[in-house]
């Protein structure tokens, strides 16, 4: 059983214990899994396909149940949440970044970026205002009324990391975050990502096939059937 830590002096956001996950009611992907990151913290996790990477963000962001084991986000273990706990979990101190962007084309981008503020209740105005914000710190300012039809892959991309910061998560999760871009836009993508998330004092979680976009986090994790492995990068290169 593979365990990985951040300096203990830090509490962590993340907190995970003795996870196992099996598919298809017979194939194991992995189990004894243990994971800690603290706040501010970045940490990769790589793995061939197929090892569960994308099942394993699903279960830290309570949108899959574990076989075993147990998640915890902010001190709360997931497994001890009804399904609308769960959602509220998710809603205030998650956000996601997803490779295929999922950006809603019939809303503007600050509409599209203030969402996660208006699910919780905030002002359609307060909304706004924080949405042109975080657009202008990815680069988009003054965007906020454009709608998605007129944007680049990058910019897209963009778009969604503004959507998961706009509401300051404890935990950011990002799956392939620059999976469908060409190198020098997922560079600046990734930079983008990586410093807001610190900035925030976000933890951020990141699923990456991208030795490039690995190397420029602070862990670099890979995943097997008995957990997760300290990994050292030597150069950025894919």
């Amino acid at each position: 059983m593979a365990t990985s830590s951040p300096p203990a002096a830090r509490t962590p956001v993340l907190a995970v214990h003795g996870l196992a996950k099996s598919v298809g009611g017979a194939r194991q992907l992995f189990a004894g899994l243990e994971l800690s990151v603290a706040p501010g913290e970045t940490v990769a996790i790589m793995g061939e396909s197929g090892a569960g990477k994308s099942t394993l963000l699903n279960l830290l962001a309570g949108l899959d149940v574990a076989d075993a084991g147990e998640v915890r986000v902010a001190g709360l273990a997931l497994t001890g949440l009804d399904e609308a706990k769960r959602t509220a979990l998710r809603r205030d101190r998650i956000g996601f970044v997803f490779q295929a962007f999922h950006v809603l084309p019939h809303l503007t981008l600050g509409q599209n970026v203030a969402l996660p503020l208006l699910l919780k209740g905030a002002a359609p105005k307060e909304g706004l205002a924080r949405a042109a914000t975080l657009l202008a710190a990815v680069g988009l300012e003054g965007r906020a009324g454009d709608y998605p039809a007129v944007l680049s892959g990058g910019e897209m991309q963009r778009v969604a990391i503004a959507r998961a910061l706009v509401h300051a998560p404890m935990l950011l999760l990002a799956d392939e975050p620059t999976g469908n871009l060409d190198p020098q836009i997922a560079d600046k993508v990734l930079a983008l990502l990586l410093g807001q998330a610190r900035a925030q004092g976000a933890a951020l979680v990141m699923v990456t096939h991208s030795a490039r976009a690995a190397a420029q986090t602070d862990r670099v994790l890979q995943l097997a059937a008995d957990g997760l492995h300290p990994v050292v990068l030597h150069h950025a290169s894919d």
